[in-house]
């Protein structure tokens, strides 16, 4: 059984949450994830200060949070607070009731939390580059992320629940309104790259779109769009009803509420930030308070393999019998066409995982674990490669049409060779590292050929032959099983 061992709450000007993590420091699990809808920053803009109905639900949620964490015995618990706290009149009274309900609780200017954000871009996109905006209740922080590394971080008073009282004064005034904020980051608009979108309402606007588009992945986290796009889309969610967009499926009410007012101000910021692209990240703040306390060595670690390793493990799979099942099919399958040896590694380990479920239930549970299931550290391209790598691994080789749009019929069919490998690989002595050792996997010319050491060759079982054929019609090659000669060195080590 997994076990707990830290949390973040996360005192937003909508949403006070809780979340408890466990799994992996590099690629953690969201154990438990709680909210209470306080919206403790409603009224910043008329009044400039926290209601007390607000106060009253939002301590009343702490102090079950509390609980919680000492029914669990989690003693490693991060709790900030961002906007509401830190700028309404009675901010400080409200910090020291959190306090008093025995909670550690850090206030974060704006810059901290807009560096705090960025750290959960840079932990779910390594090699990131660009700029993080991340958008809540009571503001919008904008911050450079590049090289692993944050800087010219700043908080401006966009937030979803400031933004309805800037369109009331008009269309024309909302959008000098924001430009007016945007002349404070004329840095971002020099910044090369993408825009990483961070919030619940930005999440909210790709799975309209993922809805609108019948999209195959429903996991909102690392899907793109170009600035044409998100503008289209943005100018109609301007107008759209809030009743109509919580139809839409993973749409709550009140990130429909709030909708069309990111949307209308996320259009004058494509216009005055000019990114290359828009990115949806799933992580920000509290991710973000998890990657800044990592060292050196464990931030360098690929996420997405310590996050497959992790969940295939317990299942039956080993991140060194796959990689040496990767080396064993490499050159046969690949040849020279590499760069994407962590993105099979990863669907190597699942399909090692896969293996040991019911074969009624393989297909369907294998493909889902590699599209909707929240791995970071990968784009959609990727995980459509995991699935078909995986299909193919259950015998389905055949490219899915709807996934041409995620990845290239090229990508697709060589994720499909993967599988087949894959599926020689386990049925060859299982897929054991003896197996593996005494045989050897190779193209000589137009052939595909599956080489035993002498001592091995009573592996050269019908059933090999039939999935080597496979793999090699596939591949568009001959195919020919042999046994080595005596003295001739040819099998994987």
């Amino acid at each position: 059984m997994e076990v707990p061992d830290r949390a973040v709450i996360d005192i937003g000007s909508n949403t006070v949450r809780l979340v408890v993590y466990s799994g992996p420091r590099r690629a953690p699990n969201a154990w438990l994830n709680e909210k209470v809808t306080a919206r403790l920053g409603r009224d910043l803009a008329a009044t400039g200060a926290i209601p007390p109905e607000a106060e009253a639900m939002a301590l009343g949620g702490l102090e079950r949070f509390a609980a919680i964490l000492r029914d669990l015995g989690i003693e490693d618990v991060a709790t900030v607070a961002t906007a509401a706290a830190r700028e309404a009149s009675n901010g400080m009274a409200f910090a020291d009731k959190v306090r008093a309900l025995g909670l550690a609780l850090r206030v974060l200017s704006g810059v901290e939390e807009a560096q705090t954000a960025a750290y959960g871009v840079i932990g779910a996109f390594p090699g990131a580059n660009g700029v993080v905006a991340d958008l809540g209740g009571g503001s919008l922080e904008l911050i450079a992320v590049e090289d692993g590394a944050c800087h010219h971080g700043e908080s401006l008073p966009l937030g979803t629940l400031r933004l309805p009282a800037l369109r009331a004064k008009g269309a024309g005034a909302f959008r000098q309104a924001v430009k007016a904020e945007m002349k404070k980051v004329g840095w971002a608009h020099a910044h090369e790259g993408p825009l990483y979108l961070v919030g619940g309402t930005w999440r909210a606007m790709a799975l309209y779109a993922m809805h609108e588009a019948q999209y195959p992945i429903g996991d909102p986290q690392a899907f793109c769009f170009t600035p044409e796009d998100a503008d289209r889309l943005a100018k109609r969610l301007a107008k759209a009803d809030p009743a109509a967009l919580a139809a839409v499926p993973g749409i709550t009410t009140s990130r429909a509420m709030g909708l069309p007012d990111a949307a209308a101000m996320l259009r004058v910021m494509i216009g005055e930030l000019a990114p290359s692209a828009l990115v949806i990240s799933a992580w920000g703040l509290r991710e973000g308070l998890l990657f800044e306390r990592l060292d050196a060595p464990a931030r360098e670690q690929d996420p997405l393999l310590s996050a497959v390793s992790h969940f295939t493990t317990p299942r039956g799979a080993s991140i060194t019998e796959a990689t040496l099942q990767c080396a064993w099919t490499a050159q046969a399958v690949d040849g020279r066409d590499r760069g994407s040896e962590r993105i099979r590694l990863a669907a190597t380990m699942l399909s090692q995982a896969a293996a040991r479920i019911e074969p009624n239930m393989r297909l369907s549970h294998s493909t889902d674990w590699a599209l909707e299931k929240r791995w970071v550290g990968i784009d959609h391209t990727g995980r459509a490669m995991m699935a078909q790598a995986l299909r193919a691994s259950c015998g389905q080789p055949k490219i899915v049409e709807d996934w041409l749009a995620l990845a290239t019929e090229e990508q697709l069919r060589r994720a499909s060779a993967w599988g087949l490998a894959n599926r020689l690989c386990r049925k060859i002595g299982a897929g054991t590292r003896i197996s593996l050792t005494g045989s050897a996997l190779r193209r000589e010319g137009d052939v595909l050929v599956l080489r035993f050491d002498g001592s091995r060759a009573h592996m050269m079982a019908d059933s090999v032959r039939a999935e080597l054929a496979n793999l090699a019609e596939w591949l568009g090659l001959d195919h020919a099983m042999t046994v080595a000669e005596a003295g001739e060195s040819d099998t994987a080590g």
